[in-house]
């Protein structure tokens, strides 16, 4: 799967346990932002994306399953870049910069296997512009349509797209475990079997809707500062909510980081409307996939 050039993906995962964890490996000096909704996020350093903040360059972002726990396959990551001299200098040596976002898989298999520390190292040593696809890494227990309650959910995955105009490419990788379906755009009223009413009003509980979240990394070729790569990522969402329907829960803890290059002089607006619809694409792509 074709990625922007010098952006590198890897995968760790367990098909036993359905988790797993995947790294989004970015050419140094990497200029990030990003931002989540839905109301159930679990986030490693995503607060310094906040284009305010001092450091406005990422080495990685790592996708995992595991819940809050998959956070700690970010360690490893960092751990690796760190012992390879690649991050943020300070007086006493480098401190790679890592956003971790996790997403909640522990119902699918096997709660007790969750990505750590050495699973992350594991999936930056896979790093290839070329990954494979389909339920993998962080999509590996990734399901949807839950919302309609546990019998409804069908797996998904991690998928990936890169959309091109001219010289100009902006990839996507994203890891979905929605609440919502996904919204193939075959039905204007985006509510499958004639469906029109909240499902699950009388048994939120039971209907898993805890169980959560869609994330995943922009990266484009584009010269964008930080207040352009929060442009990007709130675009992401955009392609989000074109891909998933209801898209944003409460239940759901969606993220996204948008990155760039610099390479390619384009309009924000351009690398956002390309990023919108590579979101959608990638989405999309993950129902029905069985690689990996």
């Amino acid at each position: 799967m074709r990625l922007v050039g010098g952006v590198t993906v890897g995968h760790w995962t367990d098909l036993e346990a359905r988790t797993g964890c995947t790294v989004v490996r970015l050419p140094n000096g990497a200029i990030a932002s990003g931002e989540i909704r839905g109301g159930s996020p679990a986030s490693r350093e995503f607060e310094l994306l906040d284009p305010v903040r001092r450091v406005d360059r990422l080495d990685a972002v790592v996708l995992s399953g595991g819940s809050a726990f998959g956070l700690a396959a970010g360690s490893g990551v960092a751990d690796a870049l760190g012992e390879a001299g690649i991050g943020f200098e300070t007086p006493h040596g480098v401190v790679p910069i890592v956003v971790g976002m996790s997403l909640y898989d522990l119902g699918v298999g096997d709660a007790s296997v969750r990505p750590n520390a050495k699973h992350g190292r594991l999936a930056l040593a896979a790093a290839t512009a070329e990954p494979a696809v389909g339920r993998i890494g962080a999509g590996a227990g990734a399901t949807v349509g839950k919302w309609r309650g546990p019998d409804h959910a069908i797996d998904a995955g991690l998928g990936i797209s890169t959309m091109t105009d001219g010289e100009l490419a902006v990839s996507a990788v994203v890891a979905v475990n929605a609440v919502g379906d996904i919204d193939d755009g075959s039905d204007p009223a985006r509510i499958r079997e004639g469906v029109s009413a909240w499902p699950l009003a009388d048994d939120a509980l039971g209907a898993d809707l805890s169980t959560n979240t869609v994330i995943g990394v922009v990266a484009t070729n584009a010269v964008l500062d930080a207040g352009d790569c929060l442009v990007i990522a709130q675009g992401a969402h955009d392609g989000l909510a074109r891909a998933v329907f209801p898209p944003h829960m409460r239940s759901d803890g969606d993220g996204f980081v948008a990155a760039a290059t610099g390479e390619v002089e384009a309009p924000v607006d351009q690398v956002r409307m390309l990023a919108v619809v590579a979101v959608e694409t990638a989405i999309r792509s993950t129902v029905g996939s069985l690689e990996g």
